[in-house]
C-alpha cells in the first residue's frame, strides 16, 4: 500500500549505487532490464524521439503545447530535472506523483535485483513502465545524452524523430567533434521514419545526410523542406509544402525560439498528429519551459529587485547556448543587463560567456550549492573574457551576487542568472 507523503529519494540513492560509474553508455543492461518487464517500450503509445545539442527540451514543450492543445493526452520524458525527480515523467498531461514515483521506482529496483545498471537506464526503464500503464495518444521522448547508445533508443518504429542544433558538448562521451557528436546523435533516425532536422552545422549535417542515406530515413529540413520567421509584429510565420501558417509569438523567451517552435510543427506534421492550425497556434504561444529564459516574478531573490528592476533565468552552458542569450540581449537594449554565472568543471567557460560579454555591464560569479563537479567562482571569473566588465566573485552566492549588483548596476535593469541547469535548479528550489 503507498502510504501519504512517500518520497522517491532513498530509493534513488540506492538506484545511483547499482553501477560505479554515472555515465556508461551502452544498450546491454537496458534491453536486460526491458526483456525483465516484458518489453514495456513495445507497448508505449506512438512516439516521437528528440535528440539534440540544444533546444530539444524546447522543441518537446512546444510540440506537448501543441497536443495538448488539440485536445490530445500526452506522455512526456525529459532530463535533467531542476528540483524534484519527477519533472521527468508526465503521464497524460500531469507529472508522475511523488507516491507513484516511489512505488514505480521500488518495482524496477526489485525487478533489476543488484546487476549492475546506471542510474539514467533503470530510471529511464522505469519511465517506459509507466508510459504502459497510462492511456495516452501520444509519447514525447527525450534523450538523455547522445543518442546511439541512449537509454530511451531502444523504440524500433516511432512516428518521427527530431534533430535539434547540434554543436560540442559532452565531450568526453560523444567525441571531440562536431561530427563525432551528429554521428552520436543522428542514430535515433530509423528507417523509413521521417526525421526533423533544424539547421545545423555544415559537419554536422554532412554526418546526417550521410547516415540519413544509408538506413533510408527521410529527412525534412530546416531551409530545405520548411522555414520559420518573425514576423514585424513578433508573430509567427511556418512554411512547409502545402503548409503556410501564422502563429503568435511563441511562449517561451529569446529570438532562438521562433526555430524551436519551427521543429516542433515540422514535427507535428512529419508525425501526421492531425492537428488544427487552431491548435498548433494556441501550442506554439502556451508553451512553457521552466530555466530556458524564464522571468521569474516572485520569491526572495525577486523581493530584492528595486522597482523596474527584471530577474530572468536560464540553463544553457555551452557555446551555442551563449549565442542565443547573446541574441536576446541584443533585443533587451532598453534595460542595462547584469548576469550571475555558475558553471561546471568540464564546461567551457569562454565559449560559453564569450558572445553575451559585449552585452554586460557587471558579472558576478558564483559557486553552484551543493555540486562537487562545479568550477569555484574565484577560478571562474579568471577564464572570463569580459575585460570591460565589472567583474568579481561573489563567495556568498546567488543572493549576496543580485544584492550587489543592484547596489552597483545603473537601474532599472536586467539580472540574468546563467551558466547550469544544476544552479537553474537551485535557484528555481528557492525562488520559484
Amino acid at each position: 500500500m503507498t502510504h501519504q507523503g512517500r518520497r522517491p529519494d532513498a530509493v534513488l540513492d540506492r538506484l545511483l549505487a547499482l553501477h560505479p560509474k554515472v555515465i556508461d553508455l551502452s544498450l546491454d543492461r537496458v534491453w536486460r532490464l526491458l526483456a525483465a518487464f516484458d518489453h514495456p517500450e513495445r507497448r508505449v503509445p506512438p512516439v516521437i524521439h528528440l535528440a539534440g545539442t540544444n533546444g530539444k527540451g524546447s522543441t518537446l514543450a512546444f510540440l506537448r503545447a501543441m497536443a495538448e492543445a488539440g485536445d490530445r493526452r500526452v506522455h512526456a520524458y525529459t532530463s535533467p530535472h531542476l528540483v524534484r525527480f519527477r519533472e521527468r515523467i508526465r503521464l497524460a498531461g500531469a507529472l508522475i506523483s511523488e507516491e507513484a514515483l516511489t512505488d514505480l521506482l521500488e518495482e524496477a529496483e526489485r525487478v533489476n535485483g543488484t546487476d549492475p545498471i546506471t542510474f539514467f537506464e533503470i530510471t529511464t526503464v522505469a519511465a517506459f513502465v509507466a508510459f504502459t500503464r497510462t492511456p495516452a495518444d501520444l509519447l514525447l521522448l527525450e534523450t538523455g545524452l547522445g543518442g546511439r547508445l541512449d537509454a530511451t533508443n531502444v523504440v524500433d518504429r516511432p512516428l518521427a524523430t527530431v534533430l535539434t542544433p547540434i554543436d560540442l558538448d559532452h565531450q568526453k562521451f560523444l567525441g571531440d567533434t562536431i561530427a563525432a557528436i551528429a554521428t552520436e546523435k543522428a542514430h535515433i533516425m530509423k528507417p523509413g521514419v521521417p526525421c526533423v532536422v533544424a539547421r545545423q552545422p555544415l559537419e554536422a549535417m554532412a554526418v546526417i545526410d550521410a547516415h540519413a542515406r544509408e538506413i533510408g530515413a527521410p529527412l525534412i529540413v530546416e531551409d530545405r523542406h520548411w522555414s520559420v520567421a518573425r514576423e514585424d509584429d513578433g508573430s509567427l510565420r511556418f512554411r512547409m509544402e502545402g503548409v503556410d501558417l501564422h502563429c503568435p509569438w511563441p511562449g517561451l523567451a529569446g529570438p532562438h525560439q521562433y526555430a524551436n517552435a519551427g521543429a516542433a510543427l515540422a514535427a507535428a506534421h512529419a508525425a501526421g498528429l492531425g492537428l488544427s492550425d487552431g491548435a498548433l497556434g494556441r501550442g506554439v504561444a502556451g508553451a512553457s519551459w521552466p530555466a530556458r529564459l524564464q522571468r521569474l516574478t516572485r520569491g526572495p531573490l525577486v523581493d530584492l529587485l528595486p522597482e523596474g528592476w527584471e530577474l530572468w533565468l536560464d540553463g544553457g552552458h555551452n557555446p551555442s547556448a551563449g549565442h542565443c542569450l547573446a541574441q536576446a540581449a541584443d533585443a533587451w537594449r532598453d534595460k542595462p543587463l547584469a548576469a550571475v554565472c555558475g558553471m561546471m568543471v568540464d564546461k567551457d567557460t569562454a565559449g560559453f560567456l564569450g558572445p553575451l560579454a559585449p552585452h554586460l555591464a557587471a558579472l558576478r560569479a558564483v559557486d553552484i550549492p551543493g555540486e562537487p563537479n562545479a568550477k569555484p567562482a574565484d577560478a571562474l571569473i579568471q577564464a572570463l573574457p569580459l575585460p570591460h566588465a565589472d567583474v568579481a566573485a561573489a563567495p556568498g552566492g546567488v543572493e549576496e551576487a543580485v544584492r550587489d549588483l543592484v547596489g552597483r548596476v545603473p537601474g532599472p535593469a536586467r539580472v540574468l542568472i546563467c551558466g547550469s541547469l544544476y544552479l537553474a535548479g537551485s535557484v528555481l528550489a528557492d525562488n520559484d
